[in-house]
């Protein structure tokens, strides 16, 4: 059997915090490739710091797609990057260049490599529904609501994850059939290209947590509270009856952040609560690699060696 034809393309997947970007960065560099952005957070404009978007001099080391597309009370969904996305592969083909896939956002991952369901697309008056029900009886009670109709889902998602809550009862409301059976019958083309799948995380989660909170520290000293404060001042944002209930505004820290400039918690009780919002964004987002049974794990940090010799192996050229 001859070699496989299709274009090559590199998914660097992993947590919060454990140097995808970087990695990355200096992949493109060194492989003439293009980065796209798999990242619910870094599609929104204005969301800069509390997202570790790359910075202007990193954006301008290499071509970034799929950045700042969006305002913050915009919507943006896993169909509508899958589209995006496609789009932005095959044009990076057509120029000769090697497509890198970096970010941490499952659902955008899972809607891009494997294809989506047929599953309703939103419909905001249910979705405000929901949201007035979540602030009348508070999102846990929801929760229960999601486990009694849909346990898979109910045990997927975490109690205090509003949007994914939000999105599974809008299924089942709109269509009658819960969010766990229109996920068993996913359907779509795959990705026409030949993925090698490499998770970068750190061998022990507590390497994890430490970077994660170094990195928040590195943040609130970078301004992170004044841009959640220009965010704030923004008309849309302000004129909006909920704005924490918008998906950009869900982005880990954000929430937390908008609570304490609404004086609901002190400087210290702010950075615990975001720091272990982060940690628990993290514990999903190993949930769902662990899932990725044909991904490779390396820490970029510690095993850079042998991540750079799986990436060698799979182009079959040397990195520059």
């Amino acid at each position: 059997m001859g070699a496989d034809p299709r274009p090559r393309a590199i998914a660097l997947m992993g947590p919060t915090a454990s140097g995808k970007t970087a990695y990355a960065l200096d992949l493109a560099q060194r492989m003439d490739g293009e980065i796209i952005s798999v990242d619910s957070a870094l599609v929104y404009r204005g969301l800069d710091i509390g997202a570790a978007k790359p910075t202007h001099a990193e954006l301008a080391q290499a071509p970034h797609h799929l950045i700042d597309i969006r305002s913050p009370w915009q919507p943006y969904s896993a169909a509508e990057f899958a589209q995006d996305a496609r789009a932005a592969i095959a044009a990076i083909v057509a120029r000769g260049k090697l497509p890198i896939l970096a970010g941490g956002t499952g659902l955008y991952f899972r809607a891009l490599l494997e294809g989506l369901s047929g599953m309703p697309q939103a419909d905001e008056a249910t979705r405000a529904g929901i949201s007035a029900e979540a602030q009348a009886h508070g999102w846990a009670a929801l929760h229960a609501e999601l486990a009694g109709i849909d346990p898979d889902a109910g045990a997927r998602i975490h109690a205090t994850d509003a949007q994914r809550i939000q999105r599974a009862l809008e299924v089942y409301r709109l269509s009658g059939r819960t969010i766990s059976d229109w996920q068993r019958n996913v359907r779509g083309a795959r990705l026409p290209l030949k993925v090698l799948k490499l998770v970068l995380a750190p061998p022990e989660r507590a390497i994890l947590h430490q970077r994660i909170e170094a990195r928040f520290d590195a943040m609130l000293d970078a301004g992170f509270l004044d841009e959640v404060r220009a965010l704030r001042a923004l008309p849309e944002l302000a004129a909006h009856p909920h704005p924490l209930d918008l998906p950009a505004l869900r982005a880990v820290g954000y929430r937390q952040a908008w609570e304490f400039l609404d004086s609901q918690a002190s400087s210290q009780q702010f950075r615990e609560r975001a720091i272990a919002a982060t940690r628990q964004l993290a514990k999903r987002q190993y949930t769902w690699l662990r899932g990725e049974l044909d991904a490779r794990w390396f820490d970029p940090i510690t095993q850079r060696a042998g991540l750079d010799a799986a990436v060698i192996d799979f182009l079959g050229i040397p990195l520059r």
